[in-house]
């Protein structure tokens, strides 16, 4: 794969990039700097590619390595924005987000990433195991999971309604 090939699929791919990063970490600013590092570590590394039809998993693998990077980093500072900002009214939560990302982002990451890779960025079963190198098995099996708990806690807030 040339570097313009690689550009051209990140451009193609920008949309599915921020929604797999979204779905790991919860700021924009974390989501841009991994999507950024992700663009890096492509360029640099495009010689590791092996298969250009397995281009798109390569990438979303990268990224995904470079959220749990970010989250390890994140994990060590206290952020300046929960020392002296003012809290979000219960209003402001609200418009933000629907009940359905609410319980989106409350399941494990490794539900809630094979639930966004399928529904959301149209991914195969077989795609998402070599992206989280796993097997076919365990992400239908991770899918099922997810359907059930995303089904019990969006009844559960329903019935609080």
């Amino acid at each position: 794969m040339t570097k313009e090939q690689l550009g051209a699929l990140i451009l193609d791919s920008e949309r599915q990039l921020y929604s797999t990063a979204k779905s790991i970490l919860c700021s924009d600013q974390d989501c841009a700097d991994a999507i950024q590092e992700t663009i890096v570590r492509a360029f640099s590394r495009i010689d590791t590619l092996r298969n250009d039809k397995y281009a798109k998993t390569w990438l979303i693998r990268i990224l995904m390595n470079e959220c749990r990077t970010l989250q390890r980093k994140s994990g060590r500072f206290l952020s300046l924005e929960n020392l002296g900002g003012r809290p979000e009214t219960a209003a402001e939560q609200e418009a933000d987000y629907s009940d359905l990302y609410r319980a989106l982002h409350a399941l494990k990451e490794e539900l809630r990433l094979p639930v966004i890779l399928y529904y959301i960025e149209d991914f195969s079963v077989r795609e998402i195991a070599q992206i989280l190198e796993i097997s076919e098995g365990a992400v239908q099996k991770r899918l099922a999971r997810a359907r059930r708990k995303l089904r019990y806690d969006l009844q559960e807030r329903e019935a609080l309604i």
